[in-house]
């Protein structure tokens, strides 16, 4: 039963999800049921709903990769530089005029921030510890104070108006989706999520170090491009529609270890189970809990993800060492 809780919860909150909001839908299941019949269903929450199934999935998924990649429980593509990386390449492209959010323009463009923000952590780290999870760890964190701080300086040197919109937007919010961004989103989830699953079982064998991987046969080098690509499709295309969303790509993975155990190619397919649940759950939190007005997922996510994982980690299983 624990092992299908997960897909049963993020069923139960979708349905939620869909229902919960600040007008009332009259005959909501006949309405749920019949395309087009209601604007606001159709229109509203149910594009907004599935943008955060697919943006839970996305970022879980990054995370699993990013952990995966560098051996370390640790890390995700906050923490790697990835998320800021890609949340400057979405506000380069905005501001610019070459791209709107949640655009396919945007989506290319916080991909590129997010692959170049990503790279420059593994050759900085790479240069003398030999891509350590320590100097990786440390060296994500500075990339990504540089990254983040540019977008900060760029906001600032737009009007007002921009500059709180860009604010609002990378504190996460999903206020703004509509149909159309959701074309963008899924073909870099699709995309990424298939990558994921066919380098899984040379990520179980990374897991058990370089020089034992390379003597099974995996080629690191390679497999590290290939599924840095992965996560920053993932992330960018996440980011540059929503905005940066704490945590999920942190914790969806470790709970899904907890539960299913290491192996990655089961971790594929229920950490983005239970990474979409989480940005639903927090999505619908976030437009409920201060009506009429709306609260940054991201927020949401920080408090409900930080004592979660507290609660993880503390357990005592080998699933949660670092190498």
């Amino acid at each position: 039963m624990r092992k299908i809780a997960p897909a049963i919860a993020l069923v139960i909150a979708t349905f939620v999800a869909i229902y919960v909001g600040t007008a009332q839908i009259d005959s909501f299941w006949s309405a749920l049921f019949a395309p087009g019949s209601n604007e606001i269903l159709w229109q509203i929450r149910i594009p907004r709903v599935t943008a955060a199934l697919i943006v839970g999935a996305s970022l879980a998924l990054a995370g699993l990769l990013a952990q995966g990649v560098c051996n370390n429980a640790l890390a995700e593509p906050s923490i790697l530089g990835t998320t800021a990386g890609a949340s400057l390449g979405t506000v380069l492209a905005v501001i610019t005029g070459l791209a709107q959010v949640g655009s396919i323009g945007a989506i290319v463009c916080g991909a590129a921030g997010a692959l170049a923000a990503t790279s420059l952590t593994f050759k900085l780290a790479n240069l003398r510890a030999h891509l350590s999870s320590f100097a990786l760890i440390i060296v994500g964190i500075a990339v990504s104070a540089i990254f983040t701080a540019v977008v900060g300086l760029v906001s600032s040197m737009v009007s007002r108006a921009d500059a709180r919109s860009i604010s609002f937007w990378n504190f996460g919010s999903l206020a703004l989706i509509t149909r159309e961004n959701l074309v963008g989103i899924s073909v870099t989830a699709v995309v990424g999520g298939i990558i994921a699953w066919r380098i899984s079982p040379s990520l179980d064998r990374l897991s058990l170090g370089d020089a034992t991987a390379f003597h099974l046969g995996i080629d690191v080098p390679r497999l590290r491009v290939v599924a840095l690509v992965a996560l920053s499709l993932l992330a960018g295309g996440a980011v540059s529609t929503v905005g940066s969303i704490a945590f999920i790509g942190l914790a969806a993975p470790h709970i899904a270890r907890f539960i299913y155990g290491p192996a990655h190619r089961t971790l594929v397919i229920h950490a983005a189970i239970i990474g979409a649940f989480l940005v639903v759950v927090a999505d619908t939190l976030s437009r409920s809990i201060a009506q009429p007005n709306e609260l940054p997922i991201g927020l949401v996510t920080s408090l409900l993800g930080a004592p979660v994982l507290i609660a993880l980690v503390s357990v005592k299983n080998n699933v949660w060492k670092t190498q």
